[in-house]
């Protein structure tokens, strides 16, 4: 099962949310009717937030990308928002909602697409993102607590050297704990396949939603118990993730006149083991009418690959181009990466986010195609769907094969018009993780992993930890 790792940039805070309030005993109801002055009162001296409009924008993610969450999930908000600083005011949060039976919801920055962080059912929005410690840095790996920013580890990181195997496209927003939850694979993806594989992830250390919450670290194989699971096992509070070697990477935008060729120049490139590369992603034109701040690199109607590359293999590139019948429009080294645009936030999900900023109808499906060098049934759903279903590749590795995901952008009629295409693909052959639900087994996973379930009925035995987002629950 595949969800593409797609988080979008942060909903703007205004400057009272990010100042916060510390509440004592007497705050102000919350808008919805329950009485939580007692869980409240309980919580003293953790940061509290109750004005209405905040609570609103902090229920909030990007689910917006689909008409079809829009109208499920309006006005679905939390009572009120509570954002701890360390692990032992996560213990004091768990202990007093569960005693007061609160149902929970753990936010990171909001830039999921799919309403994992809207509460359906009120209570407590747990924001993590003032746990920000990063307890070390090792070679390959680092220990980080759940709020720290991708770009803020990546930072640190590379003072040794290092730097995250894989990140989203919003990278410079989202955090860590909200990646893990509810993504799986990204920029990196092509070198380290997706963040659910053996290895990606170390431990996560977890709090129960108890009267007395315990503390659990699963390390290995175990971290699959809480993983992609849109927070209902548990508060990640921290995690040990493995690093990758960090290169200078060179961004380069590749046209070709025809698509096809644009896509197996991709595969070539991914099956080219010895060029290390960070991002290939390919898009059929018009996509790129999208993409204003870059229309001078790409000549009309061309199909261009925009590839993250390290330095060391950029002599092997031109080579490879030629032989495809493409040109380099666009390059810029290394040490320029922090200058004007950077191609990696036109791809994954971020390409919706610039085509529905032109064009509001647009909206996107998830899919991977099956390992096929030959890229046939790329190249029939390409023609068989036109400009309705417009072909955007993100080329990962997946079992050890470079396999084309494809983030399409669909030009939206009705909701029963994008079934028959979401149909469509998965009968021909194509996995389809449907991001137009909340529901976690219908996103793509058919059923939840049932070492998932075992732990889930163990953390949190009165099943208030993000409810109705499983049909298991």
């Amino acid at each position: 099962m595949l969800i593409l790792c797609v988080y979008l940039r942060k909903p703007p805070c205004p400057s009272a949310l990010k100042k916060g309030t510390k509440v004592q005993a007497m705050t102000a109801k919350p808008a919805q009717s329950t009485n939580l002055d007692p869980l409240i009162n309980a919580l003293a001296g953790i940061e509290i937030i109750t004005e209405p409009s905040q609570v609103a924008k902090l229920s909030q993610d990007y689910h917006s990308f689909s008409p079809v969450l829009v109208p499920k999930l309006a006005g679905k908000v939390g009572d009120i928002v509570l954002r701890p600083t360390n692990e032992q005011e996560v213990l004091k949060i768990a202990a007093t909602c569960a005693k007061y039976r609160v149902p929970v919801t753990v936010r990171g920055a909001g830039t999921g697409n799919y309403g994992q962080c809207v509460p359906l059912h009120g209570g407590v929005i747990v924001d993590m993102t003032r746990m920000q410690g990063i307890p070390w840095v090792k070679p390959g790996v680092a220990r980080v607590e759940a709020g720290v920013k991708l770009a803020a580890l990546d930072k640190k990181a590379l003072q040794f050297g290092w730097e995250m195997r894989m990140a989203p496209s919003t990278y410079r927003t989202a955090t860590i704990g909200g990646f893990i939850a509810g993504g799986s694979g990204g920029i990196g993806s092509i070198q380290y396949g997706l963040l659910g594989d053996r290895g990606n992830i170390l431990a996560l250390r977890v709090v129960t939603l108890e009267e007395k919450p315990q503390i659990i670290e699963l390390r290995g194989d175990d971290v699959q118990k809480v993983i992609h699971a849109w927070g209902i096992n548990g508060i990640i509070t921290e995690l040990e993730i493995p690093l990758g070697p960090a290169y200078p990477w060179a961004e380069v935008i590749v046209t070709f006149d025809n698509f096809i060729t644009a896509a197996k120049f991709g595969q070539s490139l991914g099956n080219a083991d010895g060029m290390i590369k960070k991002l290939i992603a390919v898009f059929a034109s018009p996509i790129p009418q999208y993409f204003t701040a870059l229309h001078q690199y790409i000549p009309q109607s061309t199909h261009p690959a925009f590839l993250l590359i390290a330095e060391p293999s950029l002599e092997l590139l031109p080579g490879l181009v030629q032989q495809h019948g493409g040109q380099i429009t666009y390059q810029k080294p290394a040490q320029d990466s922090g200058k004007g645009v950077h191609l990696a936030e036109f791809t994954w999900n971020h390409t919706t986010l610039h085509a529905r900023t032109i064009d509001t109808s647009i909206t996107y499906l998830q899919s991977m195609f099956p390992a096929d060098s030959t890229l046939q049934l790329v190249e029939r759903m390409y023609h068989h769907f036109g400009d309705e279903v417009m072909m955007h590749l993100e080329f990962i590795r997946v079992n050890g094969r470079v396999v084309p995901a494809a983030l399409q952008l669909v030009r939206y009629t009705t909701e029963e018009r994008l079934n028959e295409i979401i149909h469509y693909l998965e009968a021909q052959g194509v996995s389809i993780a449907n991001p137009h639900t909340y529901i976690i087994e219908d996103g793509g996973r058919k059923v939840i992993n049932p070492e998932q379930l075992k732990f889930k009925e163990m953390v949190d035995p009165y099943k208030l930890m993000n409810p109705g987002k499983s049909k298991a629950f």
